[in-house]
């Protein structure tokens, strides 16, 4: 076992600590990765704080993990010592139910393994990416491609991922409208990305004082949605609607401003439930979808996919310190666009 030092949540009202953690001996298809930056999502603030449930104390948070590969068990071939690494929100799965087979991993049919705070093959509670080492199964370790800096890499295992699957497999492109709802760790990955494919971009947030912003991301046009002709004006416009946003919405006003045949699909994921009018959906045959991270081989795709077009994430890099601090700026929206924990802070 490998004793590593981490930042963990004690409990769900208390705040982050230092403390070490045990790491499993690396297998034979095992990877150790020394990490050297992990991103602060704002999942990681509902898990630890318990919102989606009951967790198992003490917990490190962290799944949006950039690192350099430092030792590869014996039967490992994918990856080097050296190597620029990845992980992000889940570490394994069965491999053998139906979506496994089809490089849907995340849609595990027997539950995929979280990076942090699901029950491990070996039976202990996966502890995350606010720490200074992990192993983890080589299928489950993506490379970071040169030309995409670690910093600003290491957002993109969750937030970059999160909202390339749905714009990629709603066919957001050239000649179609996409709408990002919300400018913030989610949402403006989403508009790099969306620019990037070619569609024609517009960002639905509460106020412009993110606008300069939103445009210099890649966005067209953008809208207050604190502005009640913003919904007039816009009604049946868009083919996709990406709703990033961890806070219920009035999702039936949205679905209003679909083309017939659009789909709004939700990647964020608020504690509330979020009622819809099925008339909504009815007239003008809109779909309301939801959509999670992507399967290993598509997360790879998106890596390749930012490094080809200069793509990473807005960051704010942190000493491990200043976690609590940003756990609260997150929640006031204080942050343009995503934290990283500097982890040689830890030692």
């Amino acid at each position: 076992m490998l004793t590593v030092n981490a930042y963990a949540s004690p409990s769900a009202i208390e705040p982050l600590a230092p403390t070490t953690i045990e790491r499993r001996d690396v297998g034979p298809h095992d990877v150790l990765i020394e990490i050297k930056f992990a991103g602060i999502c704002h999942s990681d603030i509902h898990t630890v704080r318990g919102d989606w449930g009951p967790q198992t104390y003490p917990l490190v948070p962290g799944h949006e993990i950039a690192g350099i590969v430092t030792e590869v068990g014996s039967a490992v071939t994918k990856h080097t010592v050296g190597d620029r690494v990845g992980v992000g929100c889940m570490v394994n799965s069965c491999g053998e139910c139906v979506n496994c087979l089809a490089g849907e991993e995340q849609y595990c049919l027997k539950g995929m393994t979280g990076t942090y705070g699901a029950v491990d093959r070996d039976g202990t509670i996966t502890q995350g990416g606010y720490s200074t080492h992990v192993v983890v199964a080589e299928d489950f370790v993506v490379t970071i491609p040169e030309g995409i800096e670690l910093d600003v890499a290491a957002p993109l295992l969750c937030a970059g991922i999160t909202t390339y699957s749905p714009l990629n497999h709603w066919g957001a492109g050239p000649g179609k409208k996409v709408a990002i709802v919300g400018l913030g760790g989610l949402g403006h990955m989403a508009v790099k990305i969306a620019h990037a494919m070619g569609a024609d971009v517009t960002v639905l947030s509460q106020s412009l004082k993110k606008q300069e912003d939103g445009l210099r991301l890649g966005a067209d046009h953008y809208y207050a949605t604190s502005d009640e002709n913003t919904f007039a004006e816009l009604a049946g416009t868009f083919d996709l609607i990406i709703n990033t946003v961890s806070a219920a919405i009035d999702i039936s006003a949205y679905l209003q401003l679909l083309s017939l045949d659009g789909a709004l699909v939700n990647v964020g994921a608020p504690a509330e439930p979020l009622p819809v009018n099925v008339f909504s959906l009815i007239m003008g045959r809109r779909s309301f979808a939801g959509s999670a991270i992507g399967g290993i081989r598509e997360t790879q795709e998106m890596l390749n996919f930012c490094a080809e077009h200069g793509l990473g994430a807005e960051i704010e890099v942190i000493p491990a310190a200043k976690i609590n601090d940003a756990y609260e700026r997150v929640l006031a929206s204080d942050v343009r666009y995503r934290f990283v924990i500097d982890t040689a802070t830890l030692n």
